[in-house]
């Protein structure tokens, strides 16, 4: 299928690994001009080396910068006014309890896994709707519909991001600008990585057996792919999902136990 995205412009936020560069990479695939972000240069440099190696011919650029700061943000914007196709994603903050959220972790998380990408929608939408199109896709988690303890911290930050992108969908339809979060679960990134290292020094197990309790958990009884999750997000970015906004998708591998 032909999504409808040859030379249209993409932001995609912390993609120098995992989900953020899966995305990247889908997109760049259907002819898109994609600036890769994130805070290591050379790390960064590496990505769109890799890029360019999986998608020969790939138009891609990148901008180091902190999106959680001001001066971050400001950078991002001044390398790239305008795109057509937003991605936001961060790092959640680690696991925790009750006693580790303060008032400071609480801000903190917020500024880290909401503000960033409120702030960026606040800079591109009004391009967007100038152009009549606009496709914004933003990377929160399977927990915001099914909250685990350790990691309400992150759920509670990336709940109120899916609550401000719904309100700002229902006012930007009109013009052809979209605003849909994608809900992934235990896809195989850095961030498994890191939960299997945590598994293993907590519970005196090695690694492909931390691997194999992680992948127990989702009904699919594996880790996601990486490219399953990027594939999504470049059909959400396409012409022909002009009509689906406002909406959770999730890629938990038939995990959620809800109806809706």
């Amino acid at each position: 299928m032909d999504l409808g995205l040859t030379d249209r412009t993409a932001f995609v936020a912390a993609s120098s690994q995992g989900l953020g560069f899966a995305c990247a990479r889908s997109l760049a695939r259907e002819g898109v001009a994609v600036t890769l972000n994130g805070r290591g240069a050379d790390k960064l440099a590496a990505a769109g080396e890799l890029l360019r190696h999986d998608v020969p011919g790939a138009r891609v650029t990148w901008v180091a910068a902190d999106l959680t700061t001001g001066e971050g943000r400001e950078t991002i914007i001044a390398a790239v006014p305008d795109v057509d196709i937003l991605v936001t994603n961060n790092a959640g903050p680690p696991p925790g309890r009750l006693d580790d959220w303060d008032e400071l972790a609480l801000v903190e998380a917020l500024r880290a896994n909401m503000v960033p990408a409120v702030q960026l929608m606040r800079a591109y939408i009004p391009g967007m709707r100038a152009r009549r199109f606009g496709r914004i896709v933003n990377i929160t988690s399977a927990m915001v519909k099914s909250p685990a303890y350790e990691m309400g911290l992150s759920t509670s930050a990336r709940a109120a991001l899916t609550a401000i992108s719904k309100a700002i969908s229902n006012d930007v339809a009109s013009d052809n600008v979209t605003v849909n979060n994608l809900l992934p679960e235990r896809f195989d990134t850095p961030r498994q990585e890191f939960m299997a290292q945590r598994m293993m020094a907590a519970q005196g197990i090695d690694r492909d057996e931390a691997r194999r309790r992680i992948a127990s958990t989702i009904a699919a009884k594996r880790l996601g792919r990486p490219e399953e999750f990027g594939d999504a997000c470049a059909f959400l970015c396409s012409a022909q999902a002009g009509y689906i906004s406002g909406q959770n998708l999730q890629l938990d591998g038939g995990s959620y136990g809800g109806l809706v």
